[in-house]
């Protein structure tokens, strides 16, 4: 269980530094000049990765819970979600759609909700994150709960609906 704990919040941690650094990243001078398609392409197969990441994480997170387990052994996990809901509206620049993407064309034509909506969910992965860290049991369990509300009002309105299930 400590393995599959470090092991997925070390690979959330890798996609949350790519999110946070996917605006701003440079290329090696070397490399040939990425096209626009080719750039929407890494970067939306970034933030599927790291979506799925994030589903891995919030399934350990619910196993504790359904376990009664104390909320600190998943507190890494809750922390990762935290830094990646965080960095979720940098994933999204402009232009950065293709027919493959998930993303609904909301995202960019409303701004503004999309990100109050990740703010939302950061701030409910934060709180989800200190709960943890406090041990509080009652409070990280219903906090979870917010936490699947606000990750749900975000999909709802600017997410594809899943047709694979």
């Amino acid at each position: 269980m400590r393995i599959t704990t470090l092991a997925l919040g070390a690979a959330a941690a890798l996609f949350v530094t790519m999110a946070a650094t996917a605006q701003g990243s440079h290329a090696v001078a070397a490399a040939p000049a990425a096209t626009t398609a080719d750039a929407n392409a890494d970067l939306i197969a970034g933030r599927r990765a790291a979506f799925l990441l994030s589903a891995a994480l919030t399934g350990q997170i619910k196993g504790a819970i359904d376990r009664d387990d104390d909320p600190k052994t998943v507190g890494f996990a809750a922390r990762a979600l935290a830094n990646w809901a965080k960095a979720i509206p940098g994933m999204f620049p402009a232009g950065s759609t293709s027919p493959t993407s998930e993303a609904l064309p909301t995202i960019w034509s409303d701004r503004a909700g999309f990100e109050a909506r990740a703010a939302d969910y950061a701030a409910a992965a934060t709180k989800l994150a200190d709960l943890a860290k406090a041990g509080d049991k009652p409070g990280f369990a219903a906090q979870f709960g917010e936490l699947g509300k606000a990750c749900k009002a975000c999909h709802d309105s600017y997410r594809k609906p899943d047709e694979k299930h």
